[in-house]
């Protein structure tokens, strides 16, 4: 393997992060970095964010984040009930935009970062280079794959708003890549004003989307064959 071979490798490998966030760590992190989550997520969506906000409004300004979200990081989705013995049956990402009202706010009071999908607004960009943070884009249509990255879950706060509720849910080997980083690069405005500069960033974009395919193909396959087996079961019974 060429030297260049091996840099373009460790490129893609890619980066395991533990939660809550080391800030020193999130520095380092670049836009279009492939990375592995690990540790407590905090899932909530439009109705819970405005929820929180309002809390937010009664509290002083200097007050911590309530529900220990200070240095946490918001994953944007609604799982589906609990499944196949595991938490959720399915857990993908929602619209990252539809909660930018809400982020900016967020960031500056202590959020460490964001999961969701698509592009933000310029408040997001610059509330992720003033604080430091960033927001990680989670690959849209893998929610049943998602889910088996989750370990548990735990409602925290606005239960009455069902999949929408704050929930504390622990997950490993969860995966992402850096959609806007510390610095404020965008990997949505990387790949459409610096085409050249970035390839090895759009590299890495398609990597994690390789895999996380090849593993749902992984689970289908399975799926297949358990079917076919009991079909055969089934069958011989009949016959009997």
């Amino acid at each position: 393997m060429s030297s260049e071979e091996s840099k373009t490798s460790a490129a893609l490998e890619p980066k395991r992060l533990q939660t809550p966030f080391d800030r020193a760590q999130l520095a380092n992190l670049k836009a279009g970095d492939c990375c592995l989550i690990s540790g407590p997520l905090y899932t909530l969506r439009d109705a819970g964010h405005i929820r929180l906000l309002e809390e937010l409004d009664g509290m002083a300004s200097d007050a911590p984040l309530p529900y220990d979200l200070d240095g946490q990081a918001i994953f944007y989705a609604g799982p589906t009930p609990a499944a196949a013995g595991r938490p959720f049956g399915a857990v993908g990402p929602t619209t990252a935009s539809r909660m930018d009202f809400a982020a900016p706010r967020l960031y500056d009071r202590g959020i460490a970062a964001t999961i969701g999908k698509g592009k933000r607004s310029a408040a997001v960009h610059d509330a992720c280079k003033r604080n430091g943070v960033v927001y990680f884009v989670a690959t849209g249509g893998a929610a049943a794959y998602l889910a088996k990255c989750v370990i548990s879950s735990e409602t925290i706060a606005y239960g009455d708003l069902g999949t929408e509720a704050l929930r504390c849910i622990r997950v490993r080997d969860f995966p992402v890549f850096v959609g806007i980083d510390a610095a404020g690069q965008d990997i949505y405005d990387l790949e459409e004003n610096e085409p050249k500069e970035i390839e090895p960033k759009g590299s890495r974009i398609l990597f994690c989307y390789f895999v996380v395919v090849l593993l749902l193909g992984l689970v289908a396959v399975g799926i297949l064959f358990r079917a076919f087996d009991t079909a055969f079961v089934e069958r011989d019974k009949w016959m009997k």
